[in-house]
């Protein structure tokens, strides 16, 4: 990734609050959910419940795709991310913490919900993006640059 695309990525990053999260249904369909994030430079942090389909389907398959869009007015502002990454659950307890951590830097309502009472009812997950689609429509109508992390 060029330094002017990975400089965009993490503007947005940086900036968006939520994205939309697709995991892998057992019967093969997606699921898109909207999901509040923080990140490490590309890692990727959201918060989840722990029995939820989302938590199951990352089980069960890792492959997730996401997107994350910036407010706009107008389509020629339209300017976010499409990713294909890889998911997982964050089982070891000082991963977890290290998620936390970071989600409760970007949120401090975040501790409300992750502490260590909390753990049987909320899993981390940590995405590592593999593909990254920069969209910039202010580069024209449907631009993107696929590039690979």
């Amino acid at each position: 990734m060029e330094q002017e695309q990975q400089a965009f990525v993490l503007r947005v990053l940086d900036t968006a609050q939520d994205l939309t999260l697709a995991t892998i249904r057992p019967d093969g369909y997606p699921q898109a959910t909207t999901v509040s994030f923080a990140h490490e430079n590309m890692l990727i942090y959201v918060g989840i419940g722990r029995h939820s389909q989302k938590a199951d389907n990352i089980r069960g398959n890792g492959k997730v795709s996401l997107t994350i869009n910036l407010p706009y007015h107008d389509w020629r502002e339209i300017r976010g991310l499409s990713m294909s990454a890889s998911a997982e659950l964050l089982d070891d307890p000082r991963e977890a913490a290290e998620a936390a951590a970071c989600l409760e830097r970007r949120f401090p309502a975040v501790s409300e919900w992750c502490g260590p009472d909390m753990a049987h009812e909320v899993a981390f997950v940590r995405i590592r993006p593999q593909m990254v689609s920069v969209i910039d429509y202010s580069k024209g109508f449907g631009h993107t640059e696929l590039v690979s992390t």
